[in-house]
């Protein structure tokens, strides 16, 4: 597997998050949160539920695949943050890709991607949120793997050790699925 940059050379960054008490905020403040900093900002933000992340390596192929497939003009959504949504739960429909990766009044554990120059700090407090270490970046388990449809035949297919793969092969997926010529336009 390719090696991720080092953390200082990262033009993406990801950290883990929680509530700060049971359903506070509620999951509707933390998208109109979400709508407003999109609307602010050309950076990327996205916020994704904690038990669907498999790892550094999951987040950051979505995001490479998702630049890959904006700079050959094959964007699907014209909202950069839904979009990798799709590439992290590796489905090619918006409504599936959130409910395997989005947030929902039962999150509890977040995780939170920001592009530079956006500090995640700042964006955190922003939702309401507080920095948790421990929730992310964690490797990824049977839990997390059947939340993105990897099912326990393709799990016992292989060691726990390339779980990640089953994952990764995911995300590559979705790119391979993209219409040619059918996504939506991309500002330069």
């Amino acid at each position: 597997m390719t090696p991720l940059p080092p953390p200082g050379e990262r033009t993406l960054t990801a950290v883990g998050a929680r509530r700060r008490a049971p359903g506070q905020p509620p999951v509707s403040s933390v998208i109109r949160t979400l709508r407003e900093i999109a609307k602010e900002s050309e950076a990327l933000v996205a916020l994704f539920d904690a038990r669907a992340i498999a790892g550094e390596r999951h987040l950051y192929s979505a995001w490479a695949h998702l630049g890959r497939a904006r700079g050959r003009g094959e964007s699907r959504l014209r909202e950069r943050g839904a979009e990798l949504a799709l590439y992290v739960a590796g489905d090619d429909q918006l409504p599936r890709a959130l409910e395997k990766v989005g947030v929902s009044d039962s999150t509890e554990e977040f995780v939170l991607v920001v592009e530079r120059p956006l500090d995640p700090t700042a964006i955190l407090e922003r939702f309401g949120l507080t920095t948790d270490p421990t929730v992310y970046p964690r490797a990824p388990d049977a839990l997390t793997l059947e939340r993105l449809g990897i099912g326990a035949a393709e799990r016992d297919a292989v060691p726990p050790s390339a779980w990640e793969g089953l994952v990764l092969e995911r995300v590559a997926l979705v790119e391979l699925s993209a219409p040619a010529g059918r996504g939506a336009s991309v500002k330069p």
